[in-house]
This record gives structure tokens, C-alpha cells and sequence, in this order.
């Protein structure tokens, strides 16, 4: 694995124990700032605290990425590897419960 694929992996790892850390709160702010019964200064303020978490901490910025390859793309997400590297393993008989299928 490349160094560029490796600091992928570790961004997407810093980024799921932020999302995990403040996950509480960012969920408390989104449900103060959309409570409409709720005064509009007091919305305001809870919407200005939700923009002063950190950005990593979103959920929405976490990618599914390959553990061994760094891949973005084509993950399988119970595996948490790629397609080709799923592929590579599965051929090898290394994936256990995994076979090629015949019918």
C-alpha cells in the first residue's frame, strides 16, 4: 500500500473516532436548531454551536475505504475491503464462509 493510501486510511480513522466522540452533541444541536416550538434566539444559538464542531466530525464525511488497499471505491462493506483485493482473497481460499459459486 502506498503512503497516499495509507493517510487516507488513517484521515478515515481519525474521522470516524471524531464522528463517534461528538455524535451526542452534533445530534442534541440538529434537534434543538429544527424544534420549531422552541424560540428563535435560542435555535440560533444552538445552530451557531453546530458550526463550531469540528467538520471531521460528521458522518457524512466518512468513506468506506479498503483496509488493505486504501480504496475508495467498490468496497464491500461487510468485508471492508475492495473488489479486487476481495477478489485476490477469495480466490486464495484466505476469506472464510466464501466460495465461488456454482450452479
Amino acid at each position: 500500500m502506498s503512503v497516499c493510501k495509507e493517510n487516507a486510511n488513517i484521515r478515515d480513522n481519525h474521522r470516524r473516532q471524531l464522528a463517534e466522540k461528538f455524535e451526542l452533541r452534533r445530534n442534541l444541536y440538529k434537534a434543538l436548531c429544527k424544534d420549531t416550538s422552541l424560540p428563535g434566539e435560542l435555535r440560533e444559538e444552538n445552530r451557531y454551536k453546530l458550526s463550531k464542531l469540528p467538520r471531521n466530525s460528521s458522518f457524512t464525511r466518512i468513506r468506506n475505504r479498503c483496509i488493505f488497499s486504501g480504496r475508495g471505491r467498490a468496497v464491500y462493506e461487510t468485508f471492508r475491503m475492495s473488489r479486487i483485493v476481495f477478489r485476490a482473497l477469495a480466490n486464495k481460499g484466505m476469506i472464510n464462509g466464501v466460495k465461488k459459486a456454482s450452479w
